[in-house]
């Protein structure tokens, strides 16, 4: 299974809308969004995708309180199965016990990703480009109970995505 991850889109709107595109180009299945989500535009842009998703509010997110129900974003951390595979979601890096299989956090806008016995950490990086001038997200791809992790990015100055594989 392939998961796209996306976090902290904040305001840009392009951004967000070419990585979401980007990441269907890459073929995933699911989308995650670790939060800083900012406008409900950005939640219809993952709800039209007709991928399942899931997002977590952001310390930048309150003004989407009032959608709680209408989109699948909830409280952080929050747990939930993409088939078998358990996934602990959340913004803020404070809840990073190794408690399920994948732990997707945002919020430092760092990519950053590691295996800590059978369970990865990862965080997919700035969708927003505000820390250094690069916009990007995350492919996981899930075989066998393995883990391969893909950190894709594109300078602003540039039009083509770059892939790293982990």
């Amino acid at each position: 299974m392939k998961i796209g991850i996306l976090s902290d889109s904040h305001r840009k709107t392009e951004l967000h809308k070419e990585a979401i595109e980007y990441l269907l180009s890459q073929g995933v299945e699911y989308l995650l969004h670790a939060g800083d989500i900012m406008l409900e535009e950005h939640l219809q842009m993952l709800e039209e995708t007709n991928l399942p998703y899931v997002c977590v509010y952001g310390n930048n997110d309150t003004a989407l309180i009032p959608l709680h129900g209408k989109y699948n974003i909830f409280k952080e951390p929050y747990y939930f199965k993409i088939e078998s595979l358990k996934v602990k979601m959340m913004h803020l890096p404070y809840f990073m016990s190794a408690d399920a299989d994948m732990i997707v956090f945002g919020h430092t806008h760092i990519f950053e990703a590691s295996l800590k016995g059978e369970t990865l950490f990862i965080n997919s990086g700035e969708v927003c480009a505000r820390e250094k001038p690069l916009t990007e997200c995350a492919v996981i791809n899930v075989k066998d109970g393995e883990f391969k992790v893909e950190h894709h990015f594109r300078e602003l100055s540039q039009k083509s995505w770059t892939k790293r594989e982990i």
